[in-house]
């Protein structure tokens, strides 16, 4: 049956796919891949690489945006392949308590909960316009398909042996997907419940909350530790081997490369041969530190959290430290050798990045950014040519920058993040290789700052005002001397432009796009004709976007209108509660896959900070969590059989 999903979802995709390259980067990516050139920042090179893969079967260059386009198409129909085995997995371990006596009844519920949830998927609006054009987003809904499905995998064979193998798997298609799209590390906190409930047969809620705390940690270690740690140690290799011992170009990348291998096998071996335990513990902090995991920052203040950290590492796994503390806190070989392991297929998975600096050496047509070398991959990684936007404390929209005087000048305060390192160009031909350093990135600081800042663009505040209603509060500014008021809004008028607009408009509207209905395809900033949600019930919509009967013909016939009714939604909330409140177990699917749908969802509005007016509609972001919400639509199926049951 999961087959069956897998052809009708790829016939239909494949079927409708874009004949050539669609709008927005497309075209880039389909660039990238068939003469794998380099492209926007962070770049996606594994999808670069499978794509120009694809490539091959065009028969001329005119096809070639085919290829790519129908390599997304089969992408996502694997895609729905995973969701009907998740869906049936998860319907399975609640309604069947004899996997040897499995009655007709109990076959039926199970897979037409998983051929119902995964054909509503199938032909959701977000889903179904990402699976026919050549981009990132079908791959990586892909990725977070499997390594979803490879976790219940491995829960089902958890008490075997050799079952870490499929963590170890899911921690080497995390790597891989670092290649295409860091979307599907949001992943990690509902596979870390998983491996929670499964190991720990008394759950609780503590218990629960630890293990999410762990899964953050995960991620920050993956995404703000081994993704920039690599680049930023490897650079200090270079910044030695370059300019300290006279060597050429990458020479010290080369040996960096060869010493972090050398400690990630010196680290798994010393961890399975358990012959010395203080061995085992320096590989194991050899090759974090090589990892750069530690060291947090930029400049002098990384290096202190560095040595820090490293020291507090070392102190607990300490031999002697390990024999005296509690059983439950220790960190046995096997645990490390786990550890070191998936550490390692995430590096080989991220190894696909050297396929960016490579082709920028080549000097291909398309070279964005030119990362050539290990500092400007660095700065190619961290996208700082988009700037910054504040999260948890920052300024406002009319926030003024702060001012200092100095030597009778009045200056605007900066501030500056490290400092960089490009090549010096050669004055002769003997001339040796060598960096030179320059000023890191500057910001400014502002006088007027706000927890959780919303409204926070200056070129924005005439569009924020559309949204929100901002009477705001007079806060006094020194201007060098000059007291001046700067009316700031007041963090309720902050909150509710959260409310209405990032979470609602720029979330909400397209979740129910996917269960609801959708007025049209033309893009809305707010207004009742344009991009809204709608159900398809008269007197519903009338109250949400007025009588649609009242548009104009162009509008009524708009080929992107389309209405479910909210039938899938009502099945997902079945679904939703039915899981919740089916059992222990039930529970604890629950919320394995409401962090599923809130990491790929609501998390990625909070980080994305969205500014009004965007430049195209960003529903193709939160696939991931309509992907969780399909998942209660199948187990709606399974809560509607049970109940008529119960009640007939």
């Amino acid at each position: 049956m999961g087959w069956l999903t897998f052809i009708i979802a790829a016939t239909v995709y494949c079927l409708t796919i874009e004949p050539t390259a669609s709008f927005w980067d497309c075209p880039e990516f389909i660039t990238t891949g068939y003469k794998l050139e380099v492209g926007h920042p962070p770049g996606a090179p594994f999808f670069m690489l499978v794509a120009n893969l694809f490539s091959q079967f065009a028969s001329d260059v005119t096809t070639v945006a085919k290829m790519v386009n129908y390599m997304s198409a089969l992408m996502s129909g694997a895609c729905i392949l995973f969701l009907f085995w998740s869906i049936t997995h998860l319907v399975r371990k609640l309604i069947i308590t004899d996997e040897n006596n499995i009655t007709k009844g109990q076959l039926i519920t199970v897979m037409g909960s998983g051929l119902i949830g995964a054909l509503v998927y199938t032909f959701s609006d977000t889903f179904w316009f990402s699976a026919v054009e050549g981009e990132v987003y079908a791959f990586s809904s892909l990725f977070t398909a499997v390594v979803f499905w490879l976790i219940l995998k491995w829960e089902d064979v958890a008490d075997q042996p050799h079952s870490d193998r499929w963590i170890i798997l899911i921690a080497y298609l995390t790597g891989l997907s670092i290649g295409v799209h860091l979307l599907n590390l949001l992943c990690l906190p509902a596979i870390v419940l998983v491996y929670y409930y499964k190991k720990t047969p008394n759950a609780t809620a503590k218990g629960s909350l630890i293990a999410l705390l762990g899964s953050m940690v995960l991620v920050a270690a993956v995404l703000y530790g081994i993704v920039p740690g690599i680049v930023k140690v490897g650079g200090w290799f270079e910044l030695l081997f370059v300019n300290g011992l006279g060597m050429s170009f990458n020479s010290g990348v080369v040996v960096y490369i060869i010493l972090l291998a050398a400690a990630l096998i010196w680290g798994v071996y010393e961890s399975y041969t358990e012959k010395n335990k203080a061995r085992m513990a320096i590989s194991f902090i050899l090759t974090i530190a090589l990892l750069g995991i530690p060291f947090y920052g930029h400049g002098a203040s990384s290096i202190i959290i560095g040595i820090l950290v490293i020291a507090a590492l070392g102190l607990y796994l300490a031999p002697s430290v390990q024999a005296k503390i509690k059983e439950r806190w220790r960190i046995t070989a096997r645990t490390m050798n786990t550890a070191l392991l998936c550490t390692m297929m995430i590096v080989i998975g991220y190894s696909s990045y050297a396929l960016i600096v490579i082709r920028s050496t080549a000097n291909t047509p398309m070279d964005q950014n030119s990362p050539e070398d290990i500092f400007t991959l660095g700065e190619y990684l961290g996208r700082e040519q988009y700037g910054t936007r504040p999260l948890f404390y920052g300024p406002a929209f009319s926030s003024k920058v702060a001012l200092d005087v100095k030597d009778g000048y009045c200056i605007p305060r900066q501030s500056e993040a490290g400092s960089k390192f490009v090549r010096k160009e050669k004055t002769s031909p003997d001339e040796k290789d060598s960096y030179i350093e320059l000023p890191g990135r500057v910001e400014y600081e502002y006088a007027q700052n706000m927890f959780f800042p919303r409204m926070y663009s200056s070129s924005h505040a005439p569009l924020y005002k559309q949204w929100v209603d901002i009477k705001g509060h007079d806060v006094p500014y020194d201007q060098c001397g000059e007291m001046v008021m700067v009316n700031m809004p007041n963090q309720w008028e902050n909150i509710k432009f959260f409310f209405s607009y990032q979470l609602n408009f720029m979330y909400w509207r397209y979740f129910m796009w996917n269960f609801a209905g959708r007025q049209n395809d033309i893009q809305g900033s707010g207004e009742i004709e344009h991009g809204n949600w709608i159900t398809g019930i008269p007197f519903i919509d009338n109250l949400l976007v007025g009588n649609q009967e009242l548009l104009p013909q162009d509008l009524k016939n708009n080929k992107g209108h389309n209405v479910f009714y909210c039938l899938p939604l009502i099945l997902g909330l079945i679904g939703l509660f039915w899981q919740a409140y089916h059992s222990q177990r039930g529970i604890q699917q629950f919320w394995v896959v409401f962090f599923l749908f809130f990491m790929t969802g609501i998390a990625i509005v909070l980080y994305l900070n969205q500014t009004p007016a965007q430049p195209r509609e960003r529903d193709y972001a939160y696939a991931g969590s309509f992907y969780a919400f399909a998942i209660w639509v199948g187990m709606g199926v399974a809560g509607i059989i049970r109940m008529l049951r119960e009640y007939s």
